[in-house]
């Protein structure tokens, strides 16, 4: 089973296989990989918001029995304490490591935590806005360590990009997504896969619950309150 810290839940629909790749298939490779049997490593992603490096750890974390899934930025609050006992999981994977960054307590336990898989040869997925040379950490041994981890900078989708990647999420759903449906969520909303699958989320739940196709009409009235003011 996943250890998933108080309050953190995994998202249902992230998997490796609807991960749309652009020009991320060297990363994906890597972490289709990492979750087979014989995968070891540590890797880490990096990039800007909506580029999908939490779906990526998510997908990981699920398709990996006994693994577990840490947003750092979600749990830094909480302590480092949080990070008690996962050494022993079959992969740790850790989101936006940015948000500790220069902090002695989450840095020394990051480096324990490091020691430890690095030992037993397992697994460790990290992800965060830069690579690790670009972080201010300030405790040299977790920086040299991460320093040696498989880097890959995901690379934002184009738009083009961004309506298969839509086709294919909703496609895992059992959702059929016109291309024109698409075109009006990119015309009208924010153009950032965060944003778009989002909207996605809200399409499907009023798709399940009222037995409708995702025509235009049908998601103007859904989500005619999401739009921004003036549309």
């Amino acid at each position: 089973m996943q250890q998933l810290p108080l309050g953190v839940r995994l998202r249902d629909r992230a998997v490796l296989e609807s991960f749309y790749p652009g020009d991320n298939a060297q990363a994906l490779a890597w972490l289709a990989g990492l979750v087979t049997p014989v995968g070891r490593g540590v890797g880490w992603l990096c990039g800007p918001a909506g580029s999908g490096k939490s779906h990526l750890l998510q997908a990981v974390c699920a398709q990996l029995p006994g693994s577990g899934y840490f947003p750092l930025a979600e749990l830094a609050r909480l302590g480092p304490g949080t990070l008690e006992g996962a050494e022993r999981l079959s992969g740790v994977c850790i989101d936006d490591l940015q948000a500790v960054a220069g902090q002695a307590d989450w840095e020394a336990a990051l480096f324990r935590l490091y020691v430890e898989i690095d030992l037993r040869r397992g697994r460790l997925l990290v992800a965060a806005d830069q690579p690790p040379a670009g972080l201010p950490l300030r405790l040299a041994d977790l920086a040299s360590r991460l320093a040696v981890a498989s880097v890959f900078p995901l690379k934002p989708l184009d738009e083009a990009e961004q309506r298969a990647a839509l086709r294919l999420r909703a496609q895992a759903r059992g959702l059929e997504l016109p291309e024109e449906t698409a075109l009006y969520l990119q015309r009208r909303f924010p153009r950032d896969m965060g944003t778009l699958q989002r909207l996605l989320d809200t399409l499907d739940t009023a798709s399940l619950a009222e037995q409708r196709r995702l025509t235009l009409p049908f998601i103007r009235g859904v989500l005619k309150d999401h739009l921004p003011r003036g549309e």
